[in-house]
């Protein structure tokens, strides 16, 4: 199969510009036989290689990324690693009792082998750690989904601690929220640093992972042989840990919904501005409402800076243009000024676009599409939690290890055919700007 599409993505990701330059990418060149190819090195990919260094550690590991580490969508989220239902797609974060229980449970499952990770591979504690996550309320929808969101988790038997303003306040040096909820299960990361980290361990230990190496074209010669602008990769056994390029690759086409969104990152603070906002250096809220703008304060490598993420637009072509990036970036200074007054004067120095993929009825794509394929994909917009759990759950499946969270995630439906109607991308933007709009104070 001939691949149909490469993966671009728009303007720099900004947590990477933080990190010192990287030692130059080793591409992929000539021919070389592996026990298992891992297309794709995100945090499916990543996770996948981990899983199986651990489980085979004699065998012979190949990742091949197209671009360079930490610089496609692992590099450009918001660095949250949640346990507890959030499901972008929907009016509210939760869905059904039972099926959020055991979401939860898989979840958590995906962490502990994150921070698994981070140990094993000593990763900083700027990298991953553990501090919960808050929901914080700007205004009254933002309240009303929260108070919804509290019952839920009490019905699911989770701890959650709400904060007031002054909490609030003290915490983000920001008068803007009236309150948050708080629950102690989520990690957050610096992203760039975790994939960059664990690549670098994962080499350590023997897997071969080879960079500015896209897959242009991959198929079956006795084994599965993968082709790259300067070479091949011949192997029995693949994951496809790619996520909505699972469509370029040929599998689940129509079914898949490609989604950018997009974050802002200022320039570092300098000794006054920090004084002058105030609050604690380190921490990141989610917006109440889906749809509303996350924001991030962090101070270690790259200095102290302030992160803000909002927007989402439908792309089914999964590209968006500068021009795209320069009509967000207004609201993004306007959601950090509102925010942030006391900082004003203070620019964004990097702005960029991230790749998600979603499903309409919020399943993921892993299992066995062909014989020796394997699926790690569509992460719901969840890439840091969900790619490293069908990451581990495509290794568990290839090797035959079966548990309650794989038998979950192959008893899953197919995703949902995408709707067949004309003008398909304005009506799903049209409703994701109404959403928006909703959003009032929480945007």
């Amino acid at each position: 199969m001939k691949v149909s599409r490469l993966p671009k993505d728009p303007g720099p990701a900004g947590w990477n510009c933080l990190l010192p330059e990287a030692s130059q990418a080793v591409e992929l060149a000539g021919s070389e036989t592996a026990d298992w190819l891992i297309i794709g090195a995100g945090f499916a990919g990543l996770a996948a290689a981990r899983r199986l260094s651990l489980a085979r550690p004699g065998d012979r590991i190949v990742v091949l990324e197209a671009t360079r580490i930490a610089e496609g969508p692992a590099g450009r989220n918001s660095g949250f690693m949640i346990d507890l239902p959030h499901d972008l797609a929907s009016e509210s974060y939760e869905g059904a009792l039972d099926k959020d229980v055991a979401q939860t449970e898989d979840n958590r499952l995906a962490i502990a082998f994150a921070a698994e990770m981070a140990a094993a591979f000593e990763l900083p504690k700027e990298a991953f750690r553990q501090s919960g996550k808050i929901n914080a309320a700007a205004g009254e929808r933002g309240h009303v989904h929260n108070r919804d969101y509290a019952r839920h988790l009490s019905a699911m038997g989770e701890a959650h601690e709400w904060l007031d303003f002054t909490a609030m306040r003290n915490l983000t040096g920001a008068e803007y929220y009236e309150g948050g909820l708080f629950t102690p299960g989520a990690a957050i990361i610096q992203p760039a640093m975790f994939v960059r980290g664990a690549a670098d361990g994962l080499r350590a230990r023997g897997t071969t992972i080879y960079e500015n190496s896209p897959v242009i074209s991959l198929e079956r010669r006795g084994d599965w042989m993968a082709e790259t602008p300067k070479g091949t990769v011949s192997a029995p056994r693949v994951i496809l840990a790619v996520n909505g390029h699972l469509n370029s690759f040929g599998f689940a086409r129509g079914r898949l919904m490609h989604v950018f969104t997009y974050g802002s990152m200022t320039r570092a603070l300098n000794p006054d501005e920090v004084a002058r906002l105030g609050g604690q250096p380190d921490w990141g809220v989610l917006p109440a409402d889906p749809m509303g703008t996350t924001v991030r304060r962090v101070s270690g490598i790259g200095g102290d800076r302030i992160v803000v993420r909002n927007r989402f637009t439908y792309d089914p072509a999964m590209e968006v243009d500068a021009r795209r990036i320069e009509s967000v970036a207004r609201d993004h200074d306007r959601a950090f000024q509102v925010r942030f007054p006391m900082l004003a004067g203070v620019g964004m120095e990097y702005r960029w676009g991230g790749r998600l993929c979603l499903s309409r009825n919020d399943v993921q794509v892993v299992g066995e599409l062909e014989d020796g394929l394997y699926s790690a994909c569509c992460q719901n917009g969840l890439g840091t939690v969900k790619g490293t759990l069908a990451g581990m759950l495509a290794v568990d499946l290839a090797l035959g290890v079966s548990s309650p969270t794989l038998e979950r995630a192959l008893a899953a439906d197919a995703p949902k055919a995408l709707p067949r109607v004309p003008f398909l991308s304005i009506a799903a933007n049209a409703r994701i700007r109404w959403g928006e709009w909703r959003a009032g104070r929480e945007l």
